[in-house]
């Protein structure tokens, strides 16, 4: 698989980012290891977490952090790991109430720290915005924790452009780090608006501003819950059932018109619908390191395998003139 730079950063991670937020939830620990395992095998290094991660089943909390804390240690390879993960996410009973206070910010990174097993984090994001805030006080505390050696670099996951511009103009105009990076969420499918307006979907304006800055994106729900992963084909979709019940919210005219044209360039090109829905996002002309949250070897191996699609521009062409 291939690596590629983030621009301003030391950071070389796989093009193919590993999501872990089923970690502890509906896949095992012995899953886990042996998925983690596996993507470092194929040449995959990037791992995404976050604090909250399990903490909406009962029980112990930041199950998917803390399983990849005890992977570390066990495999001694943190070394070789681009390790990042979330925090500043609002209580889940609370969604309304930020929680992006200096701190708040250092406590969620200590406990991540210690949950993770390890003494920085490559690649701390900020999982939720606070519009209300300013950004110069986030800034500085996010460059404190630089200062401290406990991150190496920060982003800002679900964070509109015009925030992340206010940002990174403040950052530059005092010479320390701004936001390397932004998570948002992005697939090939078109997304009605959702119950939490707390989370950003890369739209025609977003997209324009990583077009025209060269800010990288890390896109989760990549593959729109496994609709463009070749799990559903066109003619399990024409009404609803509990075989397509995850994703019938997403069975409009213009995502099935998609799915369809997913189906016959996979044909064409002898890939599968997961190579050709991440390999979408990879021909953006802006670094994308797409987030695939694999739950079996099978969904890692093709995810893997997409890391090295290189779709040419007219099939770059065809997805986007209907996306």
């Amino acid at each position: 698989m291939r690596n590629r730079n983030i621009p301003g950063t030391e950071l070389t991670p796989s093009v193919i980012c590993l999501g872990t937020s089923n970690f502890g939830e509906t896949v095992s620990k012995e899953t886990s290891f042996e998925l983690m395992d596996r993507f470092l095998d194929r040449g995959g290094n990037f791992l995404d977490t976050a604090k909250v991660y399990s903490d909406w089943l009962p029980g112990e909390l930041s199950r998917s952090e803390k399983l990849i804390g005890q992977w570390l240690k066990s495999r001694n390879n943190r070394n070789r790991i681009v390790l990042a993960t979330k925090g500043a996410h609002p209580e889940l009973e609370t969604m309304h109430i930020p929680r992006l206070s200096r701190e708040e910010i250092i406590y969620d990174v200590e406990q991540s720290l210690r949950h993770l097993q390890t003494d920085f984090i490559d690649l701390y994001w900020l999982h939720r915005d606070d519009p209300q805030r300013p950004v110069e006080d986030i800034i500085d505390t996010m460059n404190a924790l630089v200062q401290q050696g406990k991150i190496r670099y920060f982003g800002c996951s679900n964070w509109k452009a015009v925030r992340i511009e206010a940002a990174n103009h403040y950052a530059a105009s005092r010479g320390v780090q701004g936001f390397a990076a932004s998570q948002t969420k992005w697939s090939l499918a078109s997304y009605s608006p959702g119950n939490d307006p707390t989370t950003v979907t890369m739209d025609e304006n977003e997209l324009t501003y990583h077009e025209g800055t060269g800010l990288p994106a890390i896109p989760y729900n990549s593959q729109a819950s496994g609709f463009f992963s070749g799990r559903y084909k066109s003619e399990m979709l024409l009404k609803p059932s509990p075989e397509n019940e995850k994703v019938w919210k997403l069975c409009n005219d213009k995502n099935l018109r998609m799915l369809k044209c997913v189906e016959s360039i996979a044909q064409q090109l002898e890939l599968t619908m997961t190579q050709i829905s991440l390999g979408y996002l990879l021909a953006h002309p802006f670094p994308v390191f797409p987030i695939s949250g694999c739950k079996n070897i099978s969904q890692l191996e093709d995810s893997c395998a997409a890391g090295d699609v290189l779709l040419d521009h007219q099939v770059f062409a065809e997805l986007k003139s209907i996306h």
